[in-house]
């Protein structure tokens, strides 16, 4: 149960760096964003998505914009914007630092039992 608990919040503490990482690549629709999720094994569903997209966006770091479908109604895509992308980078730094820390700590250690 504890090693449950960790990952989950693991999971959580990564999510909206991979989310923002993804639109930064350009404007982008949600399912696509959980397409790209996905694919990278980070599963997510659209319950957690939304409100950590309207998060970002209300703190400046994501805007939007309607687009008309071909094949329903309108659809909205994300955009990061420019306090995004610092914020982006400085998530990039972060992670780098803790990606060395985690593989200093791991060095030398004993393999564990699946």
């Amino acid at each position: 149960m504890v090693a449950e608990n960790t990952q989950t919040q693991m999971r959580k503490g990564i999510l909206e760096y991979c989310i923002l990482s993804i639109i930064s690549k350009g404007e982008i629709y949600a399912s696509d964003i959980i397409a790209e999720l996905k694919k990278a094994e980070l599963l997510i569903v659209e319950g957690t998505l939304y409100p950590l997209l309207t998060r970002l966006k209300n703190n400046g770091l994501l805007s939007y914009s309607w687009q008309e479908s071909t094949s329903g109604p309108p659809r909205k895509y994300y955009q990061i914007t420019s306090e995004g992308l610092e914020v982006l980078h400085r998530l990039d730094i972060t992670w780098k630092e803790l990606l060395y820390a985690v593989e200093t700590s791991l060095t030398g250690r004993k393999e564990t039992k699946n």
